[in-house]
């Protein structure tokens, strides 16, 4: 009897440490207060940019259900730091002339060879799936 209630003892010790190794491992869900209003790409081409693009390219990150997650947490907060170090258009207005040709001509190509979005985030982000009639909007108006 002692030795069982040694085990349990024991097993609850170890579920509290595993539940706050796990709480230490989520991410923060909050957004930079940046945003930029006016027009990146076109009328017709920023609406899309925004629904395929914006989670991990801008301030404006909405946190699905599975950031809550702690291993998922930490790969959602990587993919979301990497965007927006590579790109973020919450700070558009922030970026040279030079710097916005370039992530224009580079918006272009990644959209076009299918590179953006990742595989991984339309997976979960049906949404974020662009046609045919999308990337030669976005395309167009990169260029």
């Amino acid at each position: 009897m002692r030795r069982i209630l040694k085990l349990i003892v024991l097993l609850l010790v170890v579920a509290c440490v595993g539940a706050a190794v796990a709480g230490e491992m989520t991410i923060s869900r909050s957004n930079p207060p940046e945003r930029y209003s006016g027009t990146i790409l076109s009328a017709e081409a920023d609406p899309i940019l925004k629904r395929a693009c914006f989670d991990c390219h801008s301030n404006e990150t909405r946190y699905p259900w599975y950031s809550y997650l702690p291993g998922a947490s930490l790969v959602l907060a990587e993919h979301v730091r990497d965007g927006r170090d590579e790109l973020n258009f919450s700070l558009w207005d922030k970026m040279d002339a030079k710097r916005k040709a370039k992530k224009l001509h580079e918006i272009a190509e990644e959209v076009d060879e299918g590179k953006m979005p990742t595989w991984d985030y339309q997976m979960l982000h049906s949404e974020a799936k662009l046609s045919a009639a999308d990337v030669a909007i976005i395309k167009n108006a990169a260029r």
